[in-house]
């Protein structure tokens, strides 16, 4: 029979579900933010009454939540929501700029969640309206600051359509006070239809010159998924909408009822179906023939055109002056960086200040995280009180690397003092030289087969081992390439490109798609962030095309490749056929950005630096810990952490002590490698954790909650530790069925299909558990971890047994359940696994902890390099002969050596020279090294 686990053990399948739910809302496009809530906060839910709009009878009923601070009055955050949300979309947010001190209200915009009302697109009659109506209802609450009779000391911050409204409410309503944008547009007309004819078209660093046409590039399929959000608004039944003055309390609340406020509505909101048959859900009328015409022709009239604006940011721009905090994402497809140039532009020419990060997220490559988030909050309270400094110091921007042992890329942020683009000639540009002469293209009839380039909502997995080959598809005949030689050094680039084409054709005019593409010596190449340059060009013309802004990294031995294609599957095309002569008319200008970097690959003595913080920060908590041991109930301040381990002391009669005083925590969507030699305490640790064995002092916390013997927390982790116990004969569907029953719990907590999903088990999952191989058996004990979709999911060496491809498969399911936001904690023995597997790292020995942090960062040796080369022994004689390099050893086509300071293209040129061909050049990083220097060659005790 089988060891019946505790009921926590099945958590890890709730880890399987989030994963696919996260894939499926990111083909959704349902913008939502992903994260742990914290401690709890006072809230009050209220419906309050707005007009109709402009010319309009009634009112519009807005479902909110106030989310009220520990200490009052209080400046005030209103945090819209982002396209096809409401107002619990942003939960998270307003729960943390709460506990950071702010009064926050969130709503539901009209036309989404319960609120009523049509979708304006924030109209500035319509949702911006709302919007002062809701500043009108902060002036009159005791717990916000007030700078006057009827003015509330007031910030906004919001997300795409919330960061849009942010921007329109701070040029019609001067009593906000400072707003922060984020991944949001300038002009909605250029983020959907790029280069059409706009009066606020984003300028490009270059001005374009050329005959583009009037009425741009239709993003069909964006405008697609966007458009099926506010459509099915509509069809939604308020079955339980919220009476006027309602209100939710936790153990936090104020005890408040009623409306609070004399804008609170007299009634509930009523239910809402838009009419039988029709295709616009909630959508105003002008917004639905708006798209109609979009959808049906591909191409935007000037009504339309004055539409998009009028709804847009640029239209208000040079009425801001209060600070702007701009936060854009370097992989977005939707709004790209040049959306936020733009606004930075328009705002500071007008006497504005603007301040601007980019990060390694978007619509395509998610959310800002936690650190993220909390400075934006910093930032806010720092403008609306005058306290503290300012803690976003010039123009910064993340970079993701390419040579992670993991395949996971590593980030690093570069600090630049100003935003360069600001002046036009503060942006440092370097001319990379293209060849390639004049080819011809076709456009198929019918515009099939279409090059793929990306797809919406799903460009943030390109990185997939599975899903690579649908992306960057050129078809032959369709597609003119211009490539470079390969540059010798790292070329960071940073920025929005420039290029200036020729194009003649059959056609009086051509709609052209121009990427740029990083090439890797052995062919394969990337399209970095999934980026196109859509142009409508009569012809001939002579165009300069402004390419979409990317950070990227060409690495040393990479060239570019410039491709112009007549289709993409994400745009409208022509159906008609035609040919076309393109050739280069200038060199490709790139920009680049010079800064300070920090992150991942940071020297020693920065990496001691954080290890010194991170002592003292557990000291603090260790002291906590004792004034609430006995304590069960939950701890606030860690209701959001997943896994915390303070002073944890296990010893054995005898004088062994096994644990001894360890000390480490675990954030939401790790994966965290518990490493150590046989004898390091690794199991034991994880027996205390799942409440197996007691610990002898400390304590363990797993979301705030306390882990003893018998704990209910102890339900909200999946665990394989010690073997999984399956019954042969059975298969391996019912052994989970099993299982499951023995825990007691419901089975529609279950999710057997998701958690399978992840496991990738598929029609083997009804087989005999007796037919599996060992492989099988892994991946089944780790679905059965992860029934339940658990927060927390604990293994211990789950790849025993396992050959490369299962461990391969394995690493994958791991990696993904990471990727849902939750946790994973592995423990092992196998050094190149958990490089390659965990995201984080925490090295025991002899029962303590001797290192904690990243990978990349326990594993990078200083120094040092690594070639993968075609000769290596020829090569490794050609390094030691260079003056100053040492420890040159090989290991099999790789060359590794101490290069003491030398650039590692001095050693590509020497290598080069000596008649080598390099197909790879990179930093060191081997997590054997480090370990080797942490624990010793010795084993365990």
């Amino acid at each position: 029979m089988p060891r019946l686990p505790f009921p926590h053990t099945w958590r890890g399948r709730w880890l399987t579900l989030a994963l696919v739910v996260v894939i499926l809302a990111a083909a959704g496009v349902v913008w939502t933010r992903s994260g742990d809530k914290g401690p709890p906060v006072a809230t009050k839910d209220a419906v309050l009454d707005v007009p109709a709009g402009p010319g309009a009878a009634g009112v519009v009923h807005l479902d909110t939540t106030l989310y009220f601070p520990q200490t009052s009055p209080a400046p005030a955050i209103l945090l819209p929501h982002g396209f096809g949300g409401d107002k619990n979309s942003v939960a998270t947010e307003a729960g943390e700029l709460a506990r950071r001190g702010f009064v926050v209200l969130a709503w539901s915009a009209r036309g989404f969640g319960r609120s009523t009302g049509q979708i304006g697109l924030n109209d500035p009659g319509l949702e911006v309206a709302d919007a002062s109506h809701l500043i009108d209802y902060l002036a009159t609450l005791p717990q916000v600051r007030r700078d006057g009779p009827n003015d509330p000391r007031v910030g906004v911050a919001g997300a795409s359509y919330g960061g849009a409204l942010a921007l329109l409410l701070a040029g019609q309503d001067k009593r906000v006070d400072a707003i922060s944008p984020e991944i949001t547009y300038n002009d909605l007309a250029q983020g959907l239809i790029p280069n059409a004819a706009s009066p606020a078209a984003p300028q490009p660093a270059t001005p374009a010159v050329g005959a583009f046409a009037a009425d741009g590039v239709f993003k069909r399929s964006w405008a697609g998924i966007l458009f099926s959000a506010g459509a099915g608004a509509g069809a939604r039944v308020n079955t339980e909408a919220p009476e006027p003055g309602q209100q939710t309390q936790d153990s936090g609340g104020t005890g408040q009822t009623g409306s609070g406020g004399g804008a609170a509505a007299a009634s509930p909101v009523p239910q809402q179906l838009p009419a039988t048959g029709s295709v616009c859900g909630r959508f105003t009328a002008e917004i639905c023939q708006a798209y109609t015409e979009l959808a049906t022709t591909g191409r935007a009239t000037q009504q339309t055109l004055d539409l998009l604006h009028r709804v847009s940011p640029a239209s208000v721009t040079s009425k801001i002056t209060v600070p702007t905090l701009l936060v854009q994402g370097e992989n977005d497809t939707l709004f790209g960086l040049d959306q936020s140039d733009a606004t930075a532009r328009q705002i500071t020419a007008t006497g504005g200040k603007v301040q601007q990060l980019w990060y390694a997220g978007g619509h395509d490559g998610g959310m800002p995280g936690p650190q993220l988030r909390a400075k934006i909050g910093d930032w806010l309270w720092f403008q609306l009180t005058g306290e503290g400094a300012d803690p976003v110091n010039g123009f910064s921007y993340d970079v993701q690397g390419s040579l992670r042992a993991s395949g996971a890329p590593s980030v690093r942020t570069v600090t630049a003092p100003d935003y360069p683009g600001l002046a036009r000639d503060a942006t440092r540009r370097d001319a990379v030289a293209l060849s390639g002469g004049q080819q011809t293209i076709v456009n198929p009839p019918g515009g099939v087969p279409a090059a793929v380039s990306g797809i919406p909502g799903l460009n943030g997995l390109a990185g997939s081992s599975r899903l690579s080959g649908l992306f960057g598809v050129d078809p032959p005949g369709q597609s003119a390439r211009f490539t470079s030689a390969a540059v010798n050094a790292q070329l960071l680039v940073a920025g929005s490109s420039t290029v200036r084409l020729r194009v003649t054709g059959s056609t009086p005019d051509a709609v052209l798609f121009v990427k740029l593409y990083d090439v890797n010596p052995d062919g394969t190449k990337t399209l970095p962030a999934n980026a196109v340059a859509p142009i409508r060009v009569s012809l001939p013309a002579d165009v300069t095309v402004t390419l979409p802004g990317v950070v990227r990294p060409v690495e040393s031995g990479h060239s570019l490749q410039l491709v112009v294609t007549t289709t993409d599957q994400s745009f409208a095309t022509p159906v008609a056929p035609a040919t076309y002569q393109v050739s280069l008319a200038s060199d490709l200008s790139v920009p680049v950005i010079p800064g300070a970097a920090t992150g991942p690959g940071w020297p020693l003595g920065n990496l001691l630096a954080i290890i010194g913080i991170l002592v003292a920060a557990l000291a603090v908590a260790i002291i906590a810990a004792v004034r609430r041991r006995r304590a069960h109930r939950v701890d606030p301040e860690l209701a959001g952490v997943p896994l915390v381990i303070e002073g944890l002391t296990k010893s054995y009669p005898g004088g062994l002590t096994a644990v001894n005083e360890l000390s480490f925590r675990v954030e939401p969507g790790q994966v965290l490698g518990l490493l150590g030699p046989n004898g390091a305490g690794k199991t034991t640790t994880l027996r205390m954790l799942m409440g197996l064995i007691t610990p002898t002092k400390g304590e363990i916390r797993v979301s705030g909650h306390r882990v003893y013997a018998g704990a209910p927390v102890l339900s909200r982790i999946g665990s394989f530790v010690e073997g999984s116990g399956f019954l042969p004969h059975l298969s391996g569907e019912a052994n989970l069925s099993l299982y499951w029953d023995a825990t007691g719990r419901p089975r529609d907590k279950a999710h057997f299909t998701e958690a399978l999903e992840i496991a990738g088990l598929g029609d083997a999952v009804r087989r005999k558990v007796r037919t599996y191989s060992q492989g099988m058996r892994q991946r089944l004990a780790i679905a059965q971890a992860m029934l339940g979709l658990p927060e927390l999911l604990v293994l211990d060496e789950p790849t025993n047994g396992l050959d490369p491809p299962q461990i391969h498969q394995m690493r994958e399911v791991l990696q993904r359940y990471a990727a849902t936001g939750r946790t994973v904690v592995v423990s092992s023995h196998l050094l190149a696994e958990v490089e390659q597997t965990c995201s984080h790292v925490v090295v025991m020995h002899r029962g303590r902890l001797v290192a904690s942090g990243e990978v990349a960062d326990i594993a990078a040796a200083g120094g040092e390099a690594t070639f993968r080369v075609d000769r290596p022994d020829t090569a490794a004689d050609a390094l030691r002969a260079i003056g100053g390099v040492s420890d040159v050893d090989t290991e099999g086509n790789l060359v590794h050596a101490n290069l003491d300071g030398l650039p590692r293209g001095d050693a590509v040129a020497a290598l080069v020279r000596a008649g080598v061909a390099v197909e790879q050049a990179g930093p060191r990083r081997r997590l054997e090294d480090a370990f080797l220097r942490l624990v010793g060659d010795g084993g365990g005790e």
